[in-house]
Protein backbone atom coordinates (compact mmCIF):
# COMPACT_ATOMS: atom_id res chain seq x y z
CA UNK A 1 0.00 0.00 0.00
CA UNK A 2 1.14 3.09 -0.98
CA UNK A 3 2.13 5.74 2.32
CA UNK A 4 0.29 8.77 1.33
CA UNK A 5 2.73 10.72 3.97
CA UNK A 6 5.80 9.32 1.72
CA UNK A 7 4.35 11.27 -1.34
CA UNK A 8 3.71 14.84 -0.23
CA UNK A 9 6.30 15.99 -2.22
CA UNK A 10 4.82 14.41 -5.33
CA UNK A 11 6.59 14.26 -8.75
CA UNK A 12 6.28 12.45 -11.54
CA UNK A 13 8.67 9.74 -10.53
CA UNK A 14 6.69 9.81 -7.47
CA UNK A 15 3.79 9.16 -9.02
CA UNK A 16 5.64 6.60 -11.81
CA UNK A 17 6.32 4.66 -8.70
CA UNK A 18 3.01 4.34 -7.09
CA UNK A 19 1.63 3.26 -10.40
CA UNK A 20 3.74 0.45 -10.50
CA UNK A 21 3.50 -0.03 -6.87
CA UNK A 22 -0.51 0.31 -6.39
CA UNK A 23 -2.61 -2.37 -7.71
CA UNK A 24 -5.02 -0.49 -6.99
CA UNK A 25 -4.04 2.43 -9.57
CA UNK A 26 -2.97 -0.53 -12.02
CA UNK A 27 -6.47 -2.63 -11.83
CA UNK A 28 -8.70 0.59 -12.05
CA UNK A 29 -7.56 3.21 -13.56
CA UNK A 30 -8.41 3.12 -16.83
CA UNK A 31 -7.49 6.63 -18.16
CA UNK A 32 -5.79 10.15 -16.59
CA UNK A 33 -9.47 11.57 -15.16
CA UNK A 34 -10.22 8.01 -13.83
CA UNK A 35 -6.14 7.44 -12.38
CA UNK A 36 -6.31 11.52 -11.08
CA UNK A 37 -9.17 10.54 -8.66
CA UNK A 38 -7.65 7.18 -7.68
CA UNK A 39 -4.12 8.91 -7.43
CA UNK A 40 -5.39 11.58 -5.56
CA UNK A 41 -5.73 9.45 -2.06
CA UNK A 42 -1.87 9.10 -2.08
CA UNK A 43 -0.52 12.56 -3.58
CA UNK A 44 -0.94 15.29 -1.74
CA UNK A 45 -1.41 17.78 -4.27
CA UNK A 46 -3.03 19.96 -5.69
CA UNK A 47 -6.19 18.98 -8.34
CA UNK A 48 -4.58 20.85 -10.93
CA UNK A 49 -0.75 19.97 -10.62
CA UNK A 50 -2.51 16.11 -9.93
CA UNK A 51 -3.90 16.49 -13.70
CA UNK A 52 -1.01 17.65 -15.24
CA UNK A 53 1.78 14.77 -13.38
CA UNK A 54 -0.66 12.21 -14.26
CA UNK A 55 -0.89 12.96 -17.95
CA UNK A 56 2.69 13.49 -18.52
CA UNK A 57 2.78 10.02 -16.96
CA UNK A 58 0.02 8.74 -19.00
CA UNK A 59 1.36 9.49 -21.89
CA UNK A 60 4.64 8.52 -21.05
CA UNK A 61 3.06 4.87 -20.61
CA UNK A 62 0.63 5.32 -23.37
CA UNK A 63 3.77 6.28 -26.00
CA UNK A 64 5.54 3.00 -24.51
CA UNK A 65 2.65 0.30 -24.65
CA UNK A 66 2.34 1.79 -28.04
CA UNK A 67 6.00 1.37 -29.41
CA UNK A 68 6.25 -2.17 -27.42
CA UNK A 69 2.91 -3.31 -29.84
CA UNK A 70 4.67 -2.21 -32.81
CA UNK A 71 7.81 -3.71 -31.79
CA UNK A 72 6.33 -7.12 -31.14
CA UNK A 73 3.84 -7.04 -34.11
CA UNK A 74 6.98 -6.42 -35.96
CA UNK A 75 7.90 -9.42 -34.69
CA UNK A 76 5.02 -11.60 -35.57
CA UNK A 77 4.55 -10.34 -39.41
CA UNK A 78 8.44 -11.15 -39.81
CA UNK A 79 8.15 -14.76 -37.94
CA UNK A 80 5.34 -15.50 -40.48
CA UNK A 81 6.91 -13.99 -43.58
CA UNK A 82 9.98 -16.59 -42.75
CA UNK A 83 7.90 -19.02 -42.22
CA UNK A 84 5.61 -18.61 -45.36
CA UNK A 85 9.69 -19.43 -47.23
CA UNK A 86 10.03 -15.75 -48.59
CA UNK A 87 13.55 -13.76 -48.37
CA UNK A 88 13.49 -11.51 -46.27
CA UNK A 89 14.14 -8.38 -48.20
CA UNK A 90 15.21 -4.95 -47.22
CA UNK A 91 11.78 -4.46 -49.31
CA UNK A 92 9.74 -6.82 -47.51
CA UNK A 93 11.19 -5.55 -44.19
CA UNK A 94 9.99 -2.40 -45.09
CA UNK A 95 6.40 -3.26 -46.05
CA UNK A 96 6.39 -5.11 -43.01
CA UNK A 97 7.27 -1.93 -40.68
CA UNK A 98 4.75 0.44 -42.36
CA UNK A 99 2.20 -2.49 -42.06
CA UNK A 100 3.62 -3.23 -37.79
CA UNK A 101 3.38 0.63 -37.28
CA UNK A 102 -0.34 1.05 -38.44
CA UNK A 103 -3.19 1.95 -36.89
CA UNK A 104 -5.60 2.08 -38.96
CA UNK A 105 -7.06 0.27 -42.08
CA UNK A 106 -4.48 0.73 -45.19
CA UNK A 107 -5.37 -0.37 -48.48
CA UNK A 108 -2.65 -1.59 -50.76
CA UNK A 109 -1.97 1.64 -52.29
CA UNK A 110 -1.65 3.41 -48.96
CA UNK A 111 0.61 0.57 -47.62
CA UNK A 112 2.92 0.99 -50.56
CA UNK A 113 2.94 4.95 -50.26
CA UNK A 114 3.85 4.42 -46.54
CA UNK A 115 6.38 1.52 -47.33
CA UNK A 116 8.07 3.91 -50.01
CA UNK A 117 8.94 6.38 -47.13
CA UNK A 118 10.69 3.60 -45.74
CA UNK A 119 12.56 2.13 -48.78
CA UNK A 120 11.91 4.22 -52.13
CA UNK A 121 12.52 0.99 -54.17
CA UNK A 122 9.66 -0.89 -52.98
CA UNK A 123 6.90 -2.16 -55.65
CA UNK A 124 3.45 -2.59 -55.28
CA UNK A 125 3.94 -5.73 -56.33
CA UNK A 126 6.55 -6.48 -53.47
CA UNK A 127 3.36 -4.95 -51.13
CA UNK A 128 0.45 -7.22 -52.48
CA UNK A 129 3.22 -10.31 -52.60
CA UNK A 130 3.86 -9.85 -49.26
CA UNK A 131 0.21 -9.05 -47.85
CA UNK A 132 -0.86 -12.01 -49.69
CA UNK A 133 1.40 -14.38 -47.56
CA UNK A 134 0.47 -12.72 -44.25
CA UNK A 135 -2.73 -13.62 -44.56
CA UNK A 136 -2.15 -17.28 -45.42
CA UNK A 137 -0.21 -17.31 -41.96
CA UNK A 138 -3.24 -15.51 -39.72
CA UNK A 139 -1.47 -13.11 -39.17
CA UNK A 140 -3.04 -10.01 -40.68
CA UNK A 141 -6.86 -9.78 -41.74
CA UNK A 142 -8.19 -8.73 -45.27
CA UNK A 143 -10.99 -6.47 -44.92
CA UNK A 144 -13.69 -6.02 -48.19
CA UNK A 145 -16.26 -3.30 -47.25
CA UNK A 146 -18.74 -2.32 -50.07
CA UNK A 147 -17.50 -0.20 -52.90
CA UNK A 148 -14.02 -0.03 -51.27
CA UNK A 149 -10.88 -1.79 -52.18
CA UNK A 150 -9.41 -4.13 -50.17
CA UNK A 151 -8.01 -3.23 -46.72
CA UNK A 152 -5.51 -4.78 -44.01
CA UNK A 153 -5.32 -4.97 -40.69
CA UNK A 154 -2.70 -6.62 -38.13
CA UNK A 155 -4.72 -9.87 -36.68
CA UNK A 156 -3.99 -9.37 -33.02
CA UNK A 157 -6.08 -6.04 -32.28
CA UNK A 158 -9.04 -7.44 -29.96
CA UNK A 159 -12.06 -8.35 -31.61
CA UNK A 160 -14.26 -5.25 -32.63
CA UNK A 161 -16.18 -4.36 -35.61
CA UNK A 162 -16.35 -1.77 -37.80
CA UNK A 163 -18.22 1.80 -39.16
CA UNK A 164 -17.90 2.99 -42.86
CA UNK A 165 -18.49 6.54 -43.42
CA UNK A 166 -19.95 6.15 -47.34
CA UNK A 167 -19.17 9.47 -47.77
CA UNK A 168 -15.12 9.74 -46.74
CA UNK A 169 -14.75 5.90 -46.85
CA UNK A 170 -13.29 6.51 -43.29
CA UNK A 171 -13.31 3.06 -41.44
CA UNK A 172 -13.72 3.68 -37.25
CA UNK A 173 -13.60 0.67 -35.18
CA UNK A 174 -15.63 -0.20 -32.54
CA UNK A 175 -16.92 -2.77 -29.72
CA UNK A 176 -20.13 -2.84 -27.97
CA UNK A 177 -21.04 -5.37 -25.31
CA UNK A 178 -24.62 -5.03 -25.71
CA UNK A 179 -24.41 -6.14 -29.21
CA UNK A 180 -22.40 -9.05 -28.16
CA UNK A 181 -24.42 -9.94 -25.49
CA UNK A 182 -27.04 -9.71 -28.70
CA UNK A 183 -26.11 -11.79 -30.52
CA UNK A 184 -24.96 -14.25 -28.41
CA UNK A 185 -28.52 -14.35 -26.93
CA UNK A 186 -30.11 -14.83 -30.48
CA UNK A 187 -27.91 -17.70 -31.63
CA UNK A 188 -28.50 -19.21 -27.97
CA UNK A 189 -32.22 -18.80 -28.93
CA UNK A 190 -32.20 -20.57 -32.29
CA UNK A 191 -29.97 -23.29 -30.54
CA UNK A 192 -26.95 -22.03 -32.11
CA UNK A 193 -23.10 -20.89 -30.47
CA UNK A 194 -21.48 -18.49 -31.61
CA UNK A 195 -18.06 -18.94 -33.31
CA UNK A 196 -16.90 -15.86 -35.02
CA UNK A 197 -18.63 -12.69 -36.29
CA UNK A 198 -17.96 -9.66 -38.74
CA UNK A 199 -20.20 -7.01 -38.25
CA UNK A 200 -19.70 -3.82 -41.01
CA UNK A 201 -22.28 -0.73 -40.47
CA UNK A 202 -22.55 1.66 -43.42
CA UNK A 203 -23.49 5.08 -42.00
CA UNK A 204 -23.60 8.73 -42.59
CA UNK A 205 -22.79 11.70 -40.14
CA UNK A 206 -25.68 12.81 -38.17
CA UNK A 207 -26.48 16.52 -38.89
CA UNK A 208 -27.23 18.42 -36.17
CA UNK A 209 -30.85 18.56 -37.33
CA UNK A 210 -31.05 14.79 -37.00
CA UNK A 211 -30.85 15.23 -32.96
Amino acid sequence: MVKRNALVNANENDLQLALANASQLELFCKNACEMAVAANRYLAVSNAELMVITNRVVQKMTSKSVRDTHASRFEDLKSALKASGLRMTQQRIAVIKALSSSNDHPDANELHRRTREINADVSLATVYRTMTELEKNDVIHRLSFQGEPARFEAADAPHHDHIIDIETGDVIEFHSEKIERLQAEIARELGYNVVHHRLELYCSRREASDE
